[in-house]
């Protein structure tokens, strides 16, 4: 393809992810991968360009643009060699026109930004678009598992993190042979901060109450030597069916997965209620924490769409504090930036449960920022995904 030909790519590609962001379709990932599916005479530097291309728009743009090239303009103004491929050539765009529509440049909304904690200042902005870096775990289940830094040379340790290595954005970790043997898990700084925050051991009950594909679940088996009995649940059927075959290879034996239905999840549990010594909550939310690697997320926001989260959150805490034991704890986890749906959603569960206690040092020294009764991690400070975490301990 020539060049000005994936910036033409580029924008059909945009206008796909853009309407899917307002309508609630599919995510951009997919959009891009079935994009390239059409599009087989695309070669692997095609492919590369075209995606830097449209994951640069993205993060240029503030909210949805009204078509994909209204998103590639505006970046194209920065960009004066870009500019140059709008030459309105075969199989590439026309010619930019002086007052066509610009995409709305920016962080987010302003409506979004409105929300974000008080201790997030300006300073921190850029990091939240920029590119994530690979983290990696090392899966102390697997007696052969590698020491990363053999491995992945140009990698570094990750603070407070003993067994945990830190790639380069876009690192293909996963193709090495010993991710395919279970010897490690790619997984964010800030997931695994909050798996040990759960201060987990073994012989106990542990139930991971979103637990999705099961990456916390699988961080929690290793922490607790899978010599604990770990209930993982979801609503979604299809996020959880992925947890076995990775428990599988990770050796972690000691899950039981349980699919629940939503608004029902509590009576699909009885033998738990009132059981567990701890108990995860790792709830729905924005994502504004992962906008580094899901910027299309800043384009699907609706005030509606929040308000559930908010709802699910506060639903989902209450459910997580009837499954504990006296003494249990609770970890409320949330990967977003948003006061609602961090320390606001702690103060008002405190509000509802007078007994509990909201434990203030729970994390290494210089790990995350207090928030109210709990942490805030943001890319800039703590160089992971934005996040929320409270500990919460049980009368």
């Amino acid at each position: 393809m020539t060049p000005a030909a994936r910036v033409q790519a580029a924008i059909e590609i945009l206008d796909a992810i853009a309407s899917a962001a307002r309508d609630g379709g599919a995510p951009a990932d997919a959009i891009f991968a079935e994009a390239m599916r059409a599009r087989r005479y695309a070669g692997s530097k095609d492919r590369r360009a075209i995606r830097a291309l449209v994951y640069d728009a993205i993060r240029a743009a503030a909210v949805a643009p009204v078509s994909g090239r209204a998103a590639m303009v505006s970046l194209a103004d920065q960009d004066a060699d870009l500019a140059a491929l709008f030459d309105g050539s075969q199989y590439g765009p026309a010619a930019i026109e002086a007052d066509e529509p610009r995409a709305a440049a920016g962080v987010a909304a302003p409506s979004l930004m409105a929300l974000f904690d008080p201790l997030i200042g300006a300073d921190e902005y850029d990091a939240m678009l920029q590119r994530a870096p690979v983290d990696l775990r090392r899966n102390l289940l697997r007696a052969d598992a590698p020491n990363l830094a053999d491995i992945f040379a140009d990698g570094q340790p990750i603070k407070a993190l003993a067994q945990a290595w830190r790639l380069p954005p876009e690192s293909p970790a996963v193709q090495h042979p010993a991710y395919a043997s279970g010897g490690f898990e790619v997984q964010d700084a800030a997931s695994q901060y909050s798996a040990v925050a759960l201060d987990a051991g073994p012989d106990m009950r542990i139930v991971d109450l979103c637990a999705g594909g099961g990456g916390k679940t699988l961080a929690i088996a290793a922490l607790t030597h899978d010599r604990a009995q770990i209930l993982a649940t979801d609503t979604h059927r299809a996020r959880l069916q992925q947890l076995p075959p990775r428990a599988e290879r990770a050796g972690a034996t000691s899950i039981e997965t349980r699919l629940l239905n939503p608004q029902s999840e509590l009576a699909m549990m009885p033998d738990w209620v009132g059981q567990a010594d701890r108990v995860f909550v790792d709830a729905p939310c924005s994502g504004s924490g992962t906008w580094r690697r899901s910027p299309e997320l800043r384009w699907r926001l609706t005030p509606a769409r929040l308000q559930r989260h908010l709802d699910d959150q506060a639903r989902l805490m209450d459910i997580g504090a009837k499954l504990l034991g006296a003494g249990g704890k609770m970890i409320y986890a949330v990967c977003s930036v948003m006061a609602c749906e961090g320390r606001d959603q702690v103060r008002k569960f405190l509000a509802r449960h007078p007994n509990w206690v909201a434990e203030q040092e729970f994390l290494p020294d210089g790990i995350g920022r207090k928030a109210g009764d709990g942490y805030v991690f943001t890319p800039k400070y703590d160089e992971c995904d934005g996040f929320f975490l409270a500990r919460l301990s049980a009368p």
